[in-house]
């Protein structure tokens, strides 16, 4: 009985590859944001969220710190992770 090593690596390819799909795609109507002040963290939020006054100032708040180049290569939000997650969960609410 042998081992089939490269139908394995073959498999576990394909795994990683998927994983990899699921971690970057953001679903139809929402948008990707990397929140935090130093080590930055992955959200995706929906597009609705982008007309809420409470979010445009943080938006207005990446433009003053980022312009438009932001360091994680999409919007990046400069706040605490606990704020963010706080208004993002009264967004929600509403």
């Amino acid at each position: 009985m042998g081992i089939r090593l490269p139908s394995l690596v073959l498999h576990a390819k394909q795994v990683l590859k998927l994983q990899s799909r699921s971690q970057t795609a953001v679903p139809k109507g929402h948008i990707a944001v990397y929140v935090g002040e130093i080590q930055k963290r992955r959200f995706v939020v929906p597009i609705s969220y982008l007309n809420q006054p409470s979010f445009q100032d943080l938006l207005n708040r990446a433009e003053e710190e980022f312009g438009f180049n932001h360091p994680m290569g999409g919007l990046t939000i400069p706040c605490d992770e606990d704020v963010f997650i706080d208004l993002t969960s009264r967004l929600h609410a509403c």
